[in-house]
């Protein structure tokens, strides 16, 4: 039986990049999309070196924000077992009171809206007994002072996923909520001389002890890709952030 296709949007780095050399090694065929041609480059040659058949790996270019990108791609790649969206958007970090609302549309629009886009354009190519998972995170079941945009776009995605495992089924739709990981994702929002100290101070509220790693969190991912039972869930890879510890 031929190898599996699973297309990673968002997977040239971070979660996206781990879940791609976990699927590889599983013996998936992948297919990573990212828009910045020189990371995508990296991510390709990273996978390559390591995987055990080179045409197992191949990269595609495009905005995840862009309609039109994610129609071309999906027109340009063979059939799609399993879609899998990782791809950060651009957040709304900060109190509410104090966000730009220009910001706060923006973050729904690069993650809700363009995780919405990615199914759709997808649908024409994938399999029926195939599967879509997303990526959320844990801001949106964790009450955190200063998250309350996060909160709410990756609300939105975590509701998508049981309506649409009943609208799409028998493709299965899964999510995955990560809580803190360390990535990339976090030069955007932190300035990199605060980096360090800011991913230090969440330590004390995960009873675990300490942050992700993205490996961590692509197991899980790499589970509802396989698992051809699991539909309609949330899963949280938190480290128990969401339980709210008390302070000794």
């Amino acid at each position: 039986m031929p190898a599996q296709h699973t297309v990673i949007i968002g997977g040239t780095a971070g979660i996206g990049l781990a879940t791609a050399q976990q699927l590889v090694s599983d013996g998936y065929r992948v297919t990573v999309v990212g828009r910045d041609p020189e990371r995508l480059k990296r991510a390709l040659g990273e996978l390559t070196e390591h995987a055990p058949d080179s045409r197992a790996v191949q990269g595609r270019s495009a905005d995840q924000a862009s309609r039109t990108d994610l129609d071309a791609l999906f027109a340009s790649v063979d059939a799609v077992d399993h879609l899998v969206v990782t791809a950060p958007g651009t957040g709304a970090v900060g109190a509410l009171a104090e966000l730009d609302p220009s910001t706060l549309t923006a973050a729904f629009e690069s993650k809700f809206t363009a995780a919405a886009n990615a199914v759709q354009a997808a649908l024409p190519t994938l399999a029926k007994h195939g599967s879509i998972t997303l990526v959320s995170a844990a801001s949106a079941q964790c009450a955190m002072p200063g998250t309350a945009g996060l909160a709410a776009v990756n609300g939105a995605v975590e509701t998508l996923v049981p309506t649409l495992a009943l609208e799409l089924a028998p493709i299965r739709v899964n999510a995955v909520s990560p809580g803190v990981v360390d990535t990339d994702w976090w030069n955007r929002v932190v300035p990199a001389e605060q980096r360090a100290a800011v991913l230090d101070g969440f330590t004390g509220s995960i009873p675990v002890g300490r942050i992700a790693r993205p490996q961590e969190i692509a197991d899980v991912i790499a589970l509802l890709v396989r698992n051809g039972f699991m539909t309609g869930t949330v899963i949280p890879v938190d480290g128990g952030a969401r339980l709210k510890p008390q302070a000794a």
